[in-house]
């Protein structure tokens, strides 16, 4: 990975991190907590985007994605060239997908009571940064991130993958 995607996911989890915490006003709002209901809820919302950024859903729909937008358990982020955008799960999880990258969020399940679910994340191409949430810590073994070339278990709670197209 080159110095110039270390910088831009660095420089993105910063501001995403430190939005998240000041409630800032030019960036979405936190996800609400999870209720007690049996309904399919969102995964997490966008934090920020830059550049070109879409969301493709489970039947492969593209849309333009909009920091504050919620991101479904199914999602595709798909940035483009000098793209990244920020994802805040609803454990507190922080993602930030880099330029020209395609990521799926295959599965999200988070108990906000008793911390317990699973996440597994697809990286197809370019790059991620994650700092893991409640989920991360309470059950690590939980959280999955597969690429085309290998299987990354969590161990610890900030980590950058990067998958090279075939």
């Amino acid at each position: 990975m080159n110095n110039n995607y270390k910088r831009l996911l660095s420089s993105i989890l910063l501001v995403s991190t430190s939005v998240f915490a000041q409630d800032s006003v030019t960036v979405a709002p936190a996800p609400p907590a999870i209720t007690a209901a049996p309904v399919a809820i969102h995964a997490g919302v966008l934090k920020s985007v830059h550049g070109d950024v879409s969301l493709l859903n489970a039947k492969g729909a593209a849309r333009p994605a909009r920091a504050g937008e919620q991101i479904q358990p199914t999602d595709r982020i798909v940035t483009g060239t000098d793209a990244a955008a920020s994802l805040v799960l609803r454990d507190g999880t922080v993602i930030v997908v880099g330029p020209t990258s395609q990521l799926d969020l295959k599965a999200f399940q988070f108990d906000a009571v008793t911390h317990k679910g699973n996440l597994l994340v697809s990286l197809l191409q370019g790059s991620m940064r994650m700092l893991t949430g409640l989920l991360g810590k309470a059950q690590p073994e939980a959280v999955r991130i597969d690429t085309r070339s290998t299987y990354v278990g969590i161990r610890g709670t900030d980590f950058i993958v990067q998958a090279d197209p075939i």
